[in-house]
């Protein structure tokens, strides 16, 4: 066998055995961000869960936010029957915008906040709110692996050619960032 002739064989070798790592690589990164937004579902399922009640305490004392009531169901249904990871995203911004807007509307009825089921529902709101800022921290980290693979050379090569592409991050949307670059406001 001629030197040549072996070169080549190695070089095709290692290009293949660098390709099928590379690969693996993006699907094991796929899935990892696959299972983070799974672990988010979870959560996200547990404060669909949770709205209805907490709506619906809420109702008895605030007979006049009907409007504000209505929106949140409409977008928690919206939430529930979103598909893709990207409609998901979308929807439970959208949620998790107008349930900050429900804590504005709330600090008007102070017999309700002295109400025990409802600081109960308060309490496990906040609890899964936290929850999901953290699942969405690991998603958004699992995200940003991939992308930052799916963008390195020569793993690109391999990503173009089975089809990886840049994923979206679970961002809060511009309208809310506002919001929450404000200091809070703290009363006595």
């Amino acid at each position: 066998m001629s030197t040549v002739l072996l070169i080549i064989i190695l070089v095709v070798a290692f290009i293949a055995f660098y390709g099928v790592g590379a690969y693996n690589k993006l699907v094991g990164l796929r899935n990892n961000r696959e299972n983070a937004f799974a672990n988010i579902d979870v959560q996200l399922k547990q404060r669909h869960d949770l709205i209805p009640q907490l709506v619906e305490t809420v109702k008895g004392y605030a007979k006049h936010e009907k409007e504000t009531f209505e929106n949140i169901a409409r977008l928690r249904t919206a939430a529930v029957n979103a598909n893709t990871i990207d409609e998901k995203i979308q929807a439970e911004n959208a949620l998790s915008s107008a349930l900050s807007g429900l804590k504005v509307t709330l600090e008007a009825y102070p017999e309700l906040q002295a109400n025990q089921n409802f600081l109960q529902l308060q309490q496990e709101v906040s609890d899964i709110e936290n929850k999901i800022a953290a699942t969405r921290r690991f998603f958004n980290s699992s995200t940003k692996e991939l992308n930052t693979e799916v963008q390195k050379f020569p793993s690109n090569i391999i990503a173009n050619i089975f089809g990886f592409k840049k994923e979206s991050m679970f961002e809060i949307p511009e309208a809310d960032k506002k919001e929450y670059d404000k200091a809070p406001e703290i009363k006595f």
